[in-house]
């Protein structure tokens, strides 16, 4: 948690990962971050993974740290007018709204501009056209499960990443502070439509694989563990630890060379091949099947503890296959030690290694982690110093079943 954000209020009206990744990050940056609640929960209250005992969702109260909660029954035209009012409520750092909803409808920017003329709105969608997608079928769609897996195997492989969910939630936490930034010089407001589609797309076109089907005709093929276009895969050693070795860059060649003793073997092949392994990255990746069996040898004839203290002695770019648990539980990273991460106490009853912000800035200090609020924690809050409701006003939507406190 940092304060660099402090007085900025962003009202979040979103369920599942993209939406609720881009409050997450503005609030721990320090913005005041309100999310909008259907009574009783949305449709990813009770997402998986799911506490052992009581049943709350730790996906939501990972996704939904250091944010307000207002419940709302936003099935009813009264609930939804409330909403509308909360995400353009008045004030000089309001304004900001982010959300999934559909593009038309209550929460349409057209509505809710003719409440507050500069608004920012920034909408994450599946498709441009608004049609629905999600991670999983943006990513079917644009071929990377067909690139993925086993050279022998040619059933798709699904990632377990929601990587274009992630990279939407991180990009429209940027496009709203570009919008900010405008409206600070211009006064004016606009609505930012982030589909998950364009993203994907725009991500493969700038890695250059639209200009590589587009240039050969063909998909890139499988490679299973390959890097492709450098080397890299993964190893077994003596004691039957898998790591994974890159070599990218020339420095890291020449580690991995050296720690292997394969300096004479290297040169060789180099020599057949008419080839610089040190100065061509490219070289490594096209006749990285001469070169991983040379690997392969070496480093099974050696112990994992052996072999990655040489690693890191030469600046080989390594890493070992475990489990989540057991990185938790043994890695030096995953433990309070990092200031990432925190130990505190969740809704849900448990008590959590809990990260923080991912960004680290050297010159400010890093505050611990704030849980995520218990669902409607804050709506009485919200509705008083946002909207400007009396107790008794308050009390009247309780009564009407509008608004509602904590739930579990």
């Amino acid at each position: 948690m940092y304060d660099l954000l402090a007085g900025m209020r962003v009202v979040e009206a979103a369920a599942f990962i993209a939406g609720p990744s881009c409050g997450l990050h503005l609030a721990q940056m320090g913005a005041e971050v309100i999310r909008i609640d259907q009574i009783g929960g949305g449709p990813d209250f009770r997402r998986w993974p799911r506490a052992p005992e009581g049943g709350a969702s730790l996906y939501w109260e990972g996704l939904n740290k250091a944010k307000k909660s207002v419940a709302l029954d936003l099935t009813r035209p009264e609930g939804r007018e409330l909403a509308a009012r909360i995400a353009t409520a008045p004030g000089e750092n309001g304004g900001l709204f982010v959300t999934n909803f559909p593009a038309e409808g209550f929460l349409s920017y057209e509505r809710l501009r003719g409440r507050r003329s500069d608004l920012i709105c920034v909408r994450v969608m599946g498709w441009p056209d608004g049609r629905p997608a999600v991670d999983y079928t943006v990513n079917c769609a644009v071929g990377v499960p067909l690139m993925t897996g086993p050279e022998d195997d040619p059933s798709p492989i699904n990632h377990v990443l929601p990587a274009w969910d992630l990279l939407a939630g991180a990009y429209a936490a940027f496009a709203l502070m570009a919008a900010e930034r405008s409206r600070r010089a211009t006064g004016e407001g606009r609505e930012v439509r982030i589909p998950l589609s364009d993203l994907a797309i725009a991500s493969l076109g700038h890695l250059g694989q639209i200009g590589e089907v587009s240039t050969t005709g063909r998909d890139r093929p499988r490679m299973g563990n390959d890097l492709f276009g450098a080397f890299g895969r993964d190893f077994v050693t003596a004691d039957g630890r898998r790591l994974m070795v890159v070599a990218i860059t020339p420095r890291q060649w020449a580690g991995l060379v050296t720690v292997l003793g394969l300096g004479e073997r290297i040169a060789a092949l180099e020599t057949e091949l008419g080839v610089s392994f040190a100065r061509d990255e490219g070289a490594r990746f096209e006749h990285r099947h001469r070169l991983a069996p040379l690997m392969e040898s070496t480093i099974a004839a050696r112990g994992f503890a052996e072999l990655t203290a040489a690693f890191e002695a030469q600046g080989v770019t390594w890493g070992p296959y475990q489990g989540l648990k057991q990185a938790v539980d043994a890695d030096p990273y995953f433990n309070a030690a990092n200031p990432l991460l925190s130990e505190i106490d969740h809704p849900s009853g448990w008590r959590y290694l809990t990260p923080g912000s991912a960004a680290t800035l050297p010159a400010s200090e890093r505050q611990a982690p704030m849980a995520a609020p218990a669902l409607g924690r804050d709506t009485d809050e919200v509705l008083g110093e946002v909207l400007g409701l009396t107790d008794g006003e308050i009390a009247g939507l309780h009564d009407r079943g509008l608004a509602a406190g904590v739930q579990t």
